[in-house]
């Protein structure tokens, strides 16, 4: 029997674990399961190498919890470990490994991923357990069986045991504080978390109970680790439901990612239907190294718009023993980003070139991940404006160019600028939109809550095109022609009257402000019309994004000096009776601007008007 010093640098070890990682403890059965998935692969290598074809190739971990006893077993038939091998793995925890994590800790987010990196996965057992065991028979059948144990101090004894079948038993003795995990269920959640595709398999059962019979837990051969041409739809689909057991509706596409150089890196990538929606995805991206669950956290690794989706990446050379603001400037994340971002891009592109009807159907389901990945990551912008599509109110789809060369000779403005005339809400807008078709414009239908950041993107990229809501000035000044105006029937002094009767009679709702702006404009037209000027309302949309409401107060009101309407409010004697015409007729341009639902209503507001007038 050996009695002695486990060789750290620390004087105890033990504290920083419990210290430092306290929080994530769950983690230790990750690391215990896949010391014994490594020696199970290392076992499988050796094989090869050295020609035991004596081995029996039956490989599996067993976990065991036995309630009566407080214990919690991880049992392996892999490569197992000599004395020699238990003094160099065990007893001598790194030198650097602890140090290098003392140091760091501090700049890591989620420093629960990295134990195992930094030589310390086997001791994060001490977390749950006061006492924990090593019973281990190496693959060399004429080395001895080791017994190993240790309670938490730097204290341990290591002796000769009868000898036993090959592999090794990690037997944890929990402590009150951490009973949990002697619960079926709870043991059972994480292996379904942490284990779910490790390549070995995994059975569970518990000594003694109900649940005494072995299950097996895990997919040991998952789909992102199959060659696409051995998969169907119903493969990813039958996948997909494996990851996101709660999902009810099917992915509407997905990516298969698969390189080897520079980089290794292997996964499945699904689209979900997200429509107008930017939530925090509850079911993530999830991180795999080796078939063994990291994280669903990913910031810093790909690019933002990638959050919503859905699938898996796994990739052993993505480093997790370092800060977030160092990842994003490491070489291979960046390489891995720009590759993920590049398939991303090109699958979509292959959709749209191969059946584009069908990619049209999809699009209102997908457009809002196409917009985020544009406005935030410019080499996904420079590959999606080939198969970014438009849909106007008449729901005709056009790409950029195609807009603009159907466009570019009746949607010009003075600035020789292709004037894309948009809605936000063709319901809300359908009297500005119906202007707009009779004037033969073409209106598009932007009603994402990026279109606006969107806008701004493609503005300054393309400087031969500018966007404009129909809603934001009379129809006339949407496309600035360079043409006459109209004249006007009031004189000089008749507008200045006029502009004072209606600002002492603009009160009509206390949250609005209105700046007032007399147009000579045709008779035919209405005599009032409420807008945001284009570049005010972009301020106000894109503070309304990130959470920040600007109050509504920065409407024009547009005067048609050329209305009857105006004549007969200057005219009109008795001041009880002007400032009805002028409360009414404001009232109803209100009602369009705010309640307009369709034809239905703006015709009685025209109708409405008419009998304000023979009044």
């Amino acid at each position: 029997m050996k009695n002695n010093k486990i060789s750290v640098t620390s004087d105890n070890i033990f504290p920083i674990i419990k210290k430092f990682l306290y929080s994530d403890q769950e983690v230790f059965l990750r690391e215990l399961i896949s010391n014994a998935v490594d020696a199970i692969i290392k076992l499988k290598t050796l094989m090869k190498l050295e020609n035991l074809y004596d081995v029996v190739d039956d490989f599996k971990i067993k976990i065991i919890i036995d309630k009566i006893n407080n214990t919690l077993h991880i049992i392996d038939n892999g490569v197992g470990m000599t004395k020699k091998e238990i003094d160099e793995y065990i007893n001598q925890i790194a030198f650097s490994g602890a140090e290098e994590f003392v140091k760091k800790y501090k700049n890591l987010t989620d420093p629960s991923n990295i134990i195992g990196h930094f030589g310390l996965g086997f001791y994060s057992s001490f977390m749950v357990a006061n006492k924990v065991m090593i019973l281990t028979q190496s693959y060399r059948k004429n080395e001895l069986s080791m017994f190993w144990s240790c309670e938490g101090d730097p204290n341990f004894t290591m002796k000769e045991i009868e000898k036993r079948e090959r592999g090794t038993e990690v037997i944890l003795f929990l402590n009150k504080e951490n009973s949990e995990f002697l619960e079926y269920d709870r043991i059972l959640k994480l292996l379904k978390k942490y284990c779910k595709f490790m390549p070995v398999k995994i059975f569970l059962s518990s000594k003694g109970s109900k649940e005494d019979k072995e299950i097996i837990v895990n997919n040991i051969n998952p789909a992102w680790k199959k060659n696409p041409i051995q998969l169907d739809d119903k493969n990813y689909l039958d996948f997909y439901h494996e990851l996101y057991p709660n999902q009810l509706e099917d992915p509407l596409f997905w990516v298969h990612l698969n390189i080897d150089h520079p980089f290794h890196l292997t996964g499945i990538l699904f689209f979900p239907k997200v429509e107008k929606r930017i939530d925090i995805q509850k079911d993530k991206i999830h991180l795999y190294q080796n078939q063994v669950y990291i994280t669903d956290n990913l910031e810093g690794i790909v690019p933002d718009f990638l959050s919503l989706l859905k699938g898996v990446i796994d990739s052993p050379d993505i480093p997790l023993n370092v800060s977030r603001s160092h990842l994003q400037s490491d070489t291979t994340v960046k390489n891995i980003s720009r590759y993920i971002t590049r398939k991303v891009a090109d699958r979509l592109n292959s959709m749209y070139l191969k059946n584009r009807e069908d990619f049209q159907k999809k699009w209102e389901n997908i457009k809002i991940i196409v917009e985020y990945g544009m406005i935030s990551t410019q080499n996904f912008f420079e590959k999606a404006i080939k198969f970014f599509i438009f849909c106007t109110v008449n729901k005709n789809y056009f790409t950029l160019e195609e807009f603009k060369e159907k466009i570019k000779t009746t949607q010009k403005n003075k600035e020789g600028k292709i004037v894309f005339l948009y809605s936000s809400d063709q319901y809300k807008q359908y009297s500005y939109i119906k202007e707009a078709k009779n004037r033969s414009y073409e209106v598009l239908i932007l009603d994402s809550p990026l279109s606006v950041h969107l806008i701004q993107k493609l503005e300054l990229s393309y400087q031969d095109i500018c966007f404009v809501r129909v809603d934001s000035d009379h129809i006339d000044k949407l496309i600035d022609f360079d043409k006459k105006n109209t004249n006007s029937e009031l004189s000089e002094n008749e507008k200045k009257d006029l502009k004072n009767l209606i600002k002492d009679h603009i009160n009509i709702m206390e949250n609005l402000e209105f700046s007032i702006q007399l147009e000579d404009l045709s008779a035919k037209e209405n005599p009032f019309l409420i807008v945001i000027p284009e570049f005010i309302r972009r301020i106000k949309e894109m503070n309304s994004v990130i959470g920040k409401d600007i109050k509504e107060k920065y409407y024009q009101l547009i005067v048609n000096t050329n209305h009857i309407l105006m004549k007969k409010i200057l005219k009109e004697t008795l001041e009880e009776k002007r400032k009805r015409i002028i409360q009414e007729a404001l009232n109803l341009t209100l009602l369009s601007k705010n309640l307009l639902y369709g034809k239905n209503l703006t015709d009685f507001v025209s109708e409405r008007l008419k009998n304000l007038i023979k009044e």
